[in-house]
């Protein structure tokens, strides 16, 4: 029976991708090195492990939005969830080394991405849960199907700044801004009846306003 192990070797950021995009060097042993796996159908959660790092104190103002005051964070604090990933190894026998994609967003009402910008430097500790289907050759040259074990994992530190040269290569000396519809609306016909040329423009005149009206 295949007993399949995980590593992750490291990460980078690959030179053309439609997306922000991380490649995770994933490498898979099967402890039976004598034993042919056909494919593997793989699944993994990946997770941010929050409680496996330090935070500066501005870090930890940078989330507040997130696990709230820091005095509380004994409560708050837990790991966080970054998305699922389905991907198919091709066959092999002792070991394989596989790319796998993590898609990135730059949008700032995801939790992932608060967290990503706030932390400011260092790694970025991760733990990745595995599951999926295992279909290798049996006794007789039958194909037979396994499960991964739930309790298959691996951990991987993240260098931040990876991520922040990736953001910045598709989104250089800018951020991503998710609006409701009627709130564009609204923005979109003061800009249009104070003749502004940019949406920079548009926060600029407006951000004055904002503040004074806070400092009262």
């Amino acid at each position: 029976m295949p007993d399949l192990n995980f590593d992750v070797l490291g990460a980078e950021v690959p030179a053309f991708a439609a997306v922000p995009t991380l490649l995770f060097k994933l490498r898979i042993t099967n402890r039976d090195e004598e034993q042919y796996i056909h494919t593997v159908a793989l699944r993994c959660q990946l997770q941010i492990a929050v409680t496996r790092r330090r935070y500066s104190p501005a870090a930890q103002a940078r989330l507040l939005e997130v696990f709230g005051e820091p005095e509380r964070w004994g409560q708050t604090l837990h790991n966080l969830h970054w998305m699922y990933i389905s991907t198919v190894v091709p066959c092999f026998s002792a070991s394989t080394t596989l790319d796998l994609p993590i898609p990135c967003s730059y949008d700032f009402e995801m939790v992932s991405t608060k967290y990503f910008d706030a932390v400011g430097e260092g790694d970025v500790p991760l733990l990745l849960l595995f599951s999926g289907s295992i279909f290798y050759e049996g006794e007789q040259g039958a194909l037979r199907v396994e499960q991964i074990s739930w309790s298959k994992e691996a951990t991987f530190r993240l260098p931040i700044a990876l991520w922040q040269t990736m953001m910045a290569h598709y989104y250089p000396d800018s951020a991503w801004l998710h609006l409701r519809k009627e709130t564009f609306d609204r923005l979109y016909q003061y800009k249009a009846t104070h003749c502004l040329p940019t949406w920079e423009a548009v926060f600029a005149q407006l951000l004055p306003v904002g503040e004074e009206e806070v400092s009262r």
